[in-house]
């Protein structure tokens, strides 16, 4: 028995007992405890996982697909560790191992599922060995932190390349994303949509790759889905879109979710997943990916997929006084622009809360929001009947809406975050959509949750049989 893991666990395991006690978040505290006393608590913990590790890492969508995963892997009856709320530093990775161990610093589970933060991602595979690695998408995010796209590419792909033996999941859609079987010699796995299944929103969309990772010559698209990601081509070097292991086809909405077919090697089904967001289809991918990789039957993917809820701030729905209010995290301009296509495609009128925060990590650079295309959100301002905006920097939110084009009398500035929510909620459209920076997601989830019923997700109309 190793003493000093037993009493790091126990010390980090007190701790969160008083960060709870006192209502605080602290999800990362029992790792930053545990950490102090022994420095190699992670590696201990890790270990243990009998079956092996997935990590994703990635800009948008590690929370979401690591939960996907999460279901995917439980519905084929294993026992899973995750850092569950999107605690992705290497304090937050350890803290997820110490809250499944037990007071002598024992884990008794099949895999450990762990989305981790690009840039603690080098950090992190020093000290834990996965199996598998995810991989969803590069964009630019928190210039303040990360530097530009590119260092935060190389990061992950050095990274990567200290690992002697992991297999790759790829989204073979971004550039930046696919080339990393090539540069860093690892088999992979690729996933992605087909061609042309979103039709042109009429947004302006943030290309984060116009030029080939390999020479350096511009890419060429056929296609876009969004952003940089799509149907690309080197005409220089050959460098191209590999073709997909696991894609998907013929998308459609069905009610509050999506649906989709989905060829991979075994043959074709239909998959449902009971959230919203274009983008989330490609979190789905990811997690059948895994799975079938892991050996999970195809209908316990699928129903796992199905089972799907999502987590606080990721397309989170709640009812009040009748109508749906929906809680989404925003963080660039590319997972803006999404957000903002997603409420465009909600039918009816619409009140619009808007909270910007610049603690550190939001990043303290919020000059990312003039990249965002809310152009064409004023573009549709009619459905739009109220723009709340609120959080440290609900000013500045204010004036980008202004210069985009938004109505005056539409904006409404309230610094105090639980008088905007109200007011939000009571306006006269017929649901409530919330956009919040990180910082400020989990005081508006707090108070939304006092204010509103949380929505108990179910899949009626969004049957997965093949």
């Amino acid at each position: 028995m190793n003493i000093r893991l037993m009493i790091a666990v126990l010390a980090a395991k007190f701790a969160s007992f008083i960060s709870q006690r006192f209502g605080w978040k602290g999800s990362s505290l029992p790792g930053v405890v545990a950490r102090r006393i022994y420095r190699g608590t992670l590696r201990d913990l890790a270990g243990q996982a009998r079956r092996g590790i997935v990590m994703v890492t990635g800009t948008n969508g590690k929370t979401t697909t690591n939960n996907m995963i999460a279901n995917v892997i439980e519905a084929g009856g294993f026992r899973v560790v995750i850092n569950q709320e999107g605690a992705n530093l290497i304090t937050g990775v350890t803290a997820a191992f110490i809250k499944h161990a037990d007071w002598l610093g024992r884990i008794q589970y099949d895999y450990a599922l762990l989305e981790v933060d690009e840039a603690s991602f080098p950090g992190v595979v020093k000290e834990v060995k996965p199996q598998i690695v995810v991989v969803n998408n590069f964009f630019r995010d928190q210039l303040d932190r990360y530097g530009e796209l590119d260092k935060t590419v190389h990061l992950v792909r050095d990274a990567l390349k200290t690992l002697p033996d992991v297999h790759l999941v790829l989204n073979t859609d971004d550039p930046l994303v696919a080339q990393m079987q090539s540069t860093t010699g690892h088999p992979a796995s690729f996933f992605g949509l087909a061609p042309n299944q979103r039709p042109d929103t009429g947004a302006r969309q943030t290309r984060e790759a116009r030029f080939c990772p390999h020479c350096g010559q511009e890419l060429h698209y056929d296609t876009y889905q969004y952003s940089q990601l799509g149907s690309y081509a080197c005409e220089d070097c050959g460098f191209k879109r590999q073709p997909p292991q696991v894609e998907a086809a013929a998308v459609e909405t069905v009610g509050t979710g999506l649906r989709c077919r989905v060829k991979y090697p075994a043959g074709e089904v239909q998959l449902a997943i009971h959230t919203q967001g274009f983008y989330n289809l490609y979190n789905a991918l990811a997690a059948f990916t895994v799975g079938y990789l892991t050996g999970i039957e195809t209908p316990q993917i699928l129903a796992g997929l199905l089972r799907y809820k999502p987590a606080i701030g990721r397309m989170e729905t709640f009812r009040y006084n009748g109508k749906p209010a929906i809680l989404n995290l925003v963080k660039n301009p590319t997972g803006y622009n999404e957000g903002v296509a997603t409420l465009l495609n909600i039918p009816g009128t619409k009140n619009v809360f808007m909270a910007v925060n610049d603690n550190d990590a939001d990043g303290r650079d919020i000059s990312w929001l003039w990249d965002v295309d809310f152009e064409h959100l004023a573009d549709n301002h009619r459905d739009m009947i109220i723009f709340v905006c609120s959080g440290l920097r609900g000013e500045e939110m204010a004036l980008r809406l202004k210069y985009a084009g938004v109505p005056l009398e539409k904006i409404t500035v309230i610094r105090e975050m639980e008088a905007a929510i109200q007011e939000a909620l009571a306006g006269p459209g017929e649901s409530t959509y919330l956009f919040s920076t990180y910082t400020a997601l989990w005081p508006a989830q707090k108070i939304l949750s006092g204010l509103a019923v949380k929505e108990d997700l179910h899949a009626e109309g969004l049957s997965s049989l093949s």
